[in-house]
């Protein structure tokens, strides 16, 4: 595992190592079920506050990106399992909502698309 906290990045560091952690696991680079290390470990480690360590964790468990198993320690989660559930629930609760408005499948897509555009900043 490789983070790199940069402190003039204008990025808060809870948020770096969960983006990093986060492309790592995406990439393969992490590969699922890989032990991180504990919180502890990794703020001394980064000479980060366990807090701070803590709150990327949090956010990386909401994200389905990792799981905790108690005693067993955290882990690299089942590949987007988490994600891709949460994903198909949003994408069927749209396109009920889309079809109740009387928009069209051509309709319902490009909205689809210009959101993506902005969320991905192309």
């Amino acid at each position: 595992m490789n983070v790199n906290i940069r402190i003039d990045d204008g990025t808060p560091p809870y948020e770096q190592v969960r983006a990093q952690i986060s492309e790592q696991a995406r990439s393969g680079a992490l590969p699922v079920g890989y032990r991180l290390p504990t919180v502890r470990g990794l703020a001394e480690t980064l000479g980060l506050a366990a807090n701070t360590v803590a709150k990327a964790y949090r956010a990386l468990e909401a994200d389905g990106v990792i799981e905790t198993r108690g005693r067993n320690g955290t882990v690299i989660a089942a590949a987007g399992s988490a994600a891709q559930k949460e994903a198909a629930s949003a994408a069927q609760a749209y396109a009920e909502r889309v079809r109740r408005l009387g928009l069209s499948e051509d309709e319902a897509l490009a909205a689809v698309r210009d959101a993506l555009r902005v969320a991905y900043g192309g």
